[in-house]
C-alpha cells in the first residue's frame, strides 16, 4: 500500500500556509466551512472557460470576509472599469453570511504555478491534443521559467486507448521528502469526450526555502 500525503499539507508547519484563515467554535465551524467551499466553487465555475485562477484565500474577521483571488489574468477578473469585481462581490455576498471584500493579485509567472499548468494540460487533452506533446511542452515551459524540477503524471485512457494506463514525465529534480523544498502541487481532471476522465497531477520544485 502506498503511503502518500499531499505535498502542500506536508509542508504546512514549515513554509506553506492555509488557504482559509479563521477560527470558529462548534456552532459556526460547519457553516463557515460550507460557505468557504461554496465561494471557491462559485469563483472557479465563473472563470472555468480558461484556466486563470491560481489560488483563492479566504480570511474572516468579526465583521468582514476578505477573499483574495490570485490569477494569471487580472484584467479578466477585474473587468472593464472594475465591473467584474463588483459583480463578483454581489454574487459572493449572496453566499456569505458577512460583508465581503475582494482583493485581486496577479500571478507573475503562471508557468511556475502547478494549478495553472495542470489545468492547461487538462484543457489540451479535452481538445484531443496528444498527451506526450502537451506534457513535454508544459514541462519545457516551466523549466525555462526558472523551476528546479517538474513532474507530470497523466492517467486514464490516453490518446483514446482501449486500456487505461499511467504515464509520467520528470525534468530536473523533485525532492518530495525534503521539507525545506518549495514544491507546488495540483490535481486536475480532463473530461475527454468518448474516453471519460483523464487525471493530471503536477509537482513543481522551485528550490529550497531558508526560513
Amino acid at each position: 500500500m502506498g503511503q502518500k500525503v499531499n505535498p502542500l499539507s506536508f509542508r504546512l508547519q514549515v513554509h506553506k500556509n492555509w488557504n482559509s484563515r479563521w477560527f470558529a467554535g462548534k456552532k459556526d465551524f460547519a457553516k463557515w466551512l460550507n460557505e468557504d467551499a461554496a465561494i471557491r466553487r462559485h469563483v472557479e465555475a465563473k472563470f472555468a472557460s480558461r484556466p486563470t485562477i491560481s489560488r483563492i484565500e479566504i480570511e474572516r474577521s468579526a465583521n468582514l470576509i476578505t477573499v483574495t483571488i490570485h490569477t494569471a489574468k487580472a484584467g479578466v477578473v477585474i473587468g472593464r472599469g472594475g465591473s467584474g469585481v463588483a459583480e463578483l462581490k454581489v454574487e459572493i455576498e449572496k453566499i456569505a453570511s458577512l460583508p465581503v471584500r475582494i482583493n485581486i493579485e496577479e500571478v507573475k509567472r503562471p508557468e511556475l504555478d502547478a494549478k495553472l499548468v495542470a489545468e492547461n494540460i487538462a484543457r489540451q487533452l479535452e481538445r484531443r491534443i496528444n498527451f506526450r506533446r502537451a506534457t513535454k511542452m508544459s514541462a519545457q515551459n516551466t523549466m525555462n521559467a526558472g523551476a528546479k524540477g517538474i513532474r507530470i503524471e497523466v492517467a486514464g485512457r490516453l490518446n483514446s486507448a482501449e486500456m487505461a494506463r499511467r504515464e509520467k514525465i520528470i525534468e530536473g529534480s523533485v525532492p518530495l521528502h525534503t521539507l525545506r523544498a518549495d514544491i507546488d502541487f495540483h490535481v486536475a481532471r480532463a473530461n475527454c469526450p468518448g474516453v471519460g476522465i483523464v487525471g493530471v497531477k503536477v509537482w513543481i520544485y522551485k528550490g529550497e526555502r531558508s526560513e
